[in-house]
């Protein structure tokens, strides 16, 4: 009887000790899971900082030769060694904020009629066709914009422009073809992919049941969407449309196809223009002197800045959006 007790006794003890090791390695492979999910983290802003740094140091020249005057001015002579960013950061903005208002609306009402109007297997259809357009390479954008759509407005809608709207300064000048309007249309097509795919997911995401109380309180289908649908998924839609800022600043090679690449500063839509990506492609590799690289990096680096900036904002505003919805739900 002892024995027999003595072993009953013993099974609680060895079954710990057999789930000691086993928990110790559930353990072990948390924390090493733990601390390399950490380093990949950091790993990413430490890629930035480094980044940073390095474009940094090799702007030095730049920045020590001409500090603020390489942001205000809009010389660029690289025999003289005179040097400015104005010309080039003004066509960035213009292009991709203009290129934005224009195929924001478009997207959204892609995404739309894909969720909420098309029959179900017309909208499956047309949903992948609109993704593959942003897999195409950008150069084949610019290929078709220099080749096809540049000629299209020289001799058709920009004649029309300066005809009907050419008291305005935005439509003065001469028909060109490859201008800042050709560099607008051509980021719109490219960045209009990406928007509508990104506000497809959010407003597929958006409960059913949402919608079925609208439309029980008697609202019609567009009533459904204005009160129902997009205010749920306004903040997403904002971070489509930033995402595709984003894509429209960084564009290079369509855009340096079809602006024209004259280094002005001009109202008209229809003149010629630079962007800050287009003169480092075109001069990088035709450097004349050191501080002609310097300041090539310095652009380089107000083009990194200026998005983050972007970035960082667009964040801030969802932020501020996703505040307030979750307080008025509240």
């Amino acid at each position: 009887m002892r024995s027999c007790c003595t072993h009953e006794t013993d099974r609680p003890a060895a079954a710990s000790k057999k789930t000691e090791p086993a928990l110790a390695r559930k353990l072990g492979g948390d924390a090493v899971f733990r601390y390399l999910t950490t380093f990949f983290a950091f790993s990413i802003l430490a890629i930035l900082a480094l980044m940073l740094y390095e474009m940094t140091g090799e702007s030095l020249p730049a920045i020590k030769e001409f500090g603020w005057k390489f942001v205000g001015s809009k010389d660029w002579d690289a025999v003289q060694g005179h040097f400015g960013a104005l010309p080039y950061l003004y066509g960035s903005v213009v292009s991709s904020v203009l290129a934005l208002l224009l195929a924001t609306p478009l997207s959204i009402g892609a995404a739309l009629f894909i969720t909420e109007v098309a029959p179900g297997r017309l909208g499956a259809l047309v949903a992948p066709l609109v993704e593959l357009l942003a897999a195409i390479p950008s150069v084949i954008y610019g290929l078709w914009g220099v080749l096809v759509m540049a000629p299209w407005l020289q001799s058709t809608v920009q004649p029309f422009l300066i005809e009907h709207f050419g008291f305005l300064p935005f439509f003065e000048g001469a028909p060109y073809g490859v201008s800042m309007l050709a560099a607008i249309f051509i980021l719109m097509i490219m960045v209009v992919p990406i928007i509508t795919s990104i506000t497809r997911e959010v407003l597929l995401a958006v409960p059913q049941s949402q919608k079925e109380a609208a439309i029980a309180l008697g609202a019609t289908r567009w009533e459904t969407i204005r009160v129902a649908i997009l205010p749920y998924g306004k903040s997403g839609i904002l971070g489509a449309a930033i995402l595709g800022l984003g894509r429209a600043i960084g564009e290079t090679m369509a855009v340096t196809m079809v602006i024209g690449n004259a280094p002005n500063i001009s109202l008209s839509l229809l003149s010629p223009a630079y962007t800050m990506p287009s003169v480092i492609a075109n001069e990088f590799a035709e450097t004349t002197s050191k501080l002609h690289a310097s300041a090539l990096m310095e652009i380089g680096l107000i083009l990194m800045v200026v998005t983050l900036v972007v970035n960082a904002l667009a964040r801030l505003l969802i932020w501020s959006v996703s505040r307030s919805a979750q307080g008025g739900a509240a």
